[in-house]
């Protein structure tokens, strides 16, 4: 998740259309109509809001049964959204859970960032919590963000190393690590200014990164021990903004993909969607900007997104991949 002080800085008893900003109060929620993207959107699908109000809005993954949970980091909970849209509390006290993935086993792995509880750890169910690396050689990790598990049981992970004003530094700079099953976290890529959303193709011979601070979304080819070579650009984000300096403020936040190997990226601007070639096929205009999305639903083409405080969903023609949870 990018800092999105405008929209989470805020006391907890204040409503979803609190103020956001210097004396600002953000608008409602609002459905959305998405363009045609051939074999992905028909033109004129409405992306629909769901609900609003939610205490920060991450990590969304699709149950067995074709729900969608999502995390409220800023309440350290878990949120589920049934098919009716119906929403009730999954799991508590979750030490500010971001992204969220499933292991081959069933059990759910997130990435926490509590002040001093940065970690990787199983979630759920609670009879096998556990913590699977809370360090890199020995030093504490500074916001851990969004995780993918392969088949063979090894998480990749983001650590942006974005703390809140006021926070202490941390010691390690942002990267991208990976846990083997049962291992110790290796640094598999840096030098990028904001890792963010991390994703597999289908095959997993291809690690996606998505890059917050860039106007780019990574790709590494993947070794079989599972580090990572031949760093390039896959895609270039449409509609990036810069500061007056330069530099990228709203690049690529959670990543998805679908079942023909499509790749999909929460940006400001919408949902920008990308061919396996890395060419932008379009974008799903979203009125609270996207910061994770996942494919759910018993056939798994609903599209749900969540950002913002606010969840949506759009049906779509495009099905999410049948592999893995997300």
């Amino acid at each position: 998740m990018k800092s999105r002080t405008k929209f989470f800085l805020v006391p907890a008893l204040l409503s979803s259309t609190t103020l956001f900003g210097q004396g600002q109060q953000r608008p409602p929620a609002t459905d959305t109509v998405a363009p045609n993207i051939p074999g992905v959107v028909a033109g004129g699908t409405k992306v629909q809001v769901i609900k609003e109000g939610f205490r920060g809005t991450e990590g969304p993954i699709a149950l067995p049964d074709g729900s969608l949970i999502f995390t409220e980091t800023a309440l350290s909970r878990l949120t589920k959204i049934d098919k009716d849209g119906n929403t009730s509390t999954f799991l508590e006290n979750t030490d500010e859970t971001n992204g969220l993935a499933f292991d081959s086993t069933g059990r759910l792995i997130g990435v926490a960032r509590a002040p001093g509880k940065a970690k990787i750890a199983v979630l759920y169910p609670k009879d096998k919590e556990a913590v699977l690396t809370d360090n890199f050689e020995g030093k504490p990790f500074g916001r851990p963000n969004d995780l993918v598990v392969d088949k063979k049981g090894g998480v990749y992970f983001t650590d942006p190393a974005n703390v809140p004003s006021g926070s202490p530094r941390p010691v390690l700079p942002p990267a991208v690590y990976y846990v083997p099953a049962g291992g110790r976290s290796i640094k598999v890529a840096e030098g990028i200014a904001g890792p963010n959303g991390v994703q597999l193709s289908r095959d997993e011979q291809t690690l996606y990164v998505g890059d917050s601070l860039g106007e780019y979304v990574l790709a590494f080819d993947i070794q079989a021990d599972g580090t990572l070579r031949n760093r390039r650009n896959f895609g270039k984000l449409e509609n990036v903004t810069r500061t007056p300096d330069g530099a990228i403020e709203d690049g690529a936040d959670g990543l998805a993909i679908d079942n023909e190997g499509r790749v999909y990226v929460a940006t400001d601007p919408g949902v920008q969607v990308f061919s396996p070639q890395g060419q932008h096929l379009g974008t799903i205009p979203v009125s609270r900007p996207p910061q994770n999305l996942a494919f759910a639903g018993p056939d798994k083409k609903t599209l749900y997104i969540v950002g913002g405080g606010a969840a949506f969903k759009v049906q779509m023609q495009a099905e999410g991949f049948k592999g893995r949870a997300k």
